[in-house]
């Protein structure tokens, strides 16, 4: 039987959800993204040297993109025996996602859809997903 994985995702964790053999399974992977910027002489975001706030700024962004890039990595990795696979999500890390998928030549063809979902419990992540792979 086929091997069916949904994907809510933002950019804090991803919950997926395995459908196969009349069986679900449920695994979330957390994204470990920093979120803020914080230097000690500053506060938030830092406020007194723009120099020193840009090259801080940059290389959070820097730091960020890895994050997120392990994180996708480790998506694709869990999902890589996949049939089909269905993301959806509130963020834009479904479409990073998306691309990621995109780039692998082993899932491209088992991405079914792609769609934007508001924030919901994995209850309900788990009906959604059923729900689409039933429908």
């Amino acid at each position: 039987m086929k091997k069916q994985i949904g994907i809510w995702v933002d950019s804090k964790k991803a919950v997926i959800v395995t459908l196969q053999n009349g069986e679900e399974k449920t695994d979330i992977i957390e994204s470990n993204l920093e979120n803020r910027i914080y230097h000690e002489k500053e506060g938030d975001k830092g406020t007194f040297n723009g120099v020193h706030h840009s090259n801080n700024e940059k290389k959070f962004e820097e730091r960020r993109k890895h994050q997120m890039n392990d994180f996708l990595k480790q998506i694709t990795t869990h999902i890589s025996n996949a049939d089909e696979i269905y993301i959806f999500g509130p963020a834009e890390t479904k479409i990073k996602l998306k691309t990621e998928i995109e780039n692998d030549n082993n899932l491209i063809e088992k991405l079914t859809k792609v769609e934007t979902s508001e924030q919901i419990t994995t209850k309900q992540i788990v009906a959604k997903t059923k729900k689409y792979f039933n429908a």
